[in-house]
């Protein structure tokens, strides 16, 4: 799934490519994928007039501003846009077409169809659970060390578990929470109250010089992954732990190792993040 630096990069290539575009008309092939209204026709005609003022992110969420409405997109595990000509031929897995009245197409292709569409107001975005209940963006000021050391002191999970959690920072999944934590020194399997403030402070910085370092390279394309102009990302040739079971570290040179925590496949270095003590 994209993660905050893969949805922030498309979210600036679309900006770039559709801002000030007004909709004209707008094709749902697959309708499951709009949750709200529930009924597409709806959907396509609240729409239609609309121009895109801007394109925002929260968390892994795009929020399309479409004055007087927001409209939220979720990529899931590999939802993509593009912009196209009306003359271009639609391509397999084109679930929703937005159409401009410039004669361009902003589409929408979801192999596997896990990707979502909510059109709501300011007011009512918060009637999708994930985003009323969001953590801290990990790019912004508000997010301190000091907000991040209260946070872990109030869990009692481990902290690869808490890092996933959407509630408690936004934005980060399996790829950056891995790298992070190696960044840090810390073994994905430490009690979130066992971190020192130390440690907190180490993770903090990583989380952050990680997700930059991400963002100037476009983020990672593992697997499906481009942006908005169709381009991959270039920070999967950077990527120290993740995917590198067996390989050696490029710090001490032991082999990475895999081990699942928190239900995810969970990469790391047994000599510079050693396993934290067992509890009595």
């Amino acid at each position: 799934m994209p993660e905050l630096p893969e949805v922030e990069t498309v979210r600036r290539s679309l900006e770039a490519l559709i801002a000030w575009k007004t909709i004209e008309d707008v094709q749902v092939m697959l309708p499951r994928i709009v949750r709200t209204p529930s009924d597409v026709s709806e959907f396509a005609f609240l729409l239609q007039g609309c121009t895109i003022s801007a394109v925002k992110r929260r968390g892994k969420f795009l929020l399309f501003s479409v004055d007087p409405y927001v409209l939220v997109s979720h990529l899931r595990m590999e939802g993509r846009y593009g912009l196209y000509s009306k003359e271009d031929p639609i391509e397999k897995h084109t679930h929703l077409i937005f159409r401009f009245t410039d004669k361009t197409e902003l589409r929408y292709r979801d192999v596997r169809q896990f990707g979502t569409f909510d059109l709501l107001t300011p007011e009512t975005l918060n009637r999708i659970d994930s985003l009323r209940t969001m953590g801290p963006e990990p790019l912004e000021s508000a997010f301190t060390v000091e907000t991040l050391w209260l946070a872990l002191q109030k869990r009692k999970q481990n902290c690869k578990a808490a890092l996933l959690d959407q509630s408690f920072v936004a934005g980060l999944g399996n790829i950056y929470v891995d790298e992070a934590l190696f960044a840090a020194g810390i073994h994905p399997a430490t009690k979130c109250s066992a971190i020192s403030y130390d440690q907190c402070a180490r993770l903090h910085q990583a989380i952050r010089a990680v997700l930059l370092q991400a963002l100037q390279a476009g983020g990672s394309s593992i697997k499906s992954y481009v942006n908005g102009y169709g381009s991959a990302g270039d920070f999967q040739f950077q990527l120290r732990v993740y995917g590198r079971t067996g390989q050696p570290c490029t710090v001490c040179g032991t082999p990475i190792s895999k081990i699942r925590v928190a239900g995810r496949g969970t990469h790391f270095c047994s000599n510079c993040q050693p396993a934290p003590e067992k509890e009595n």
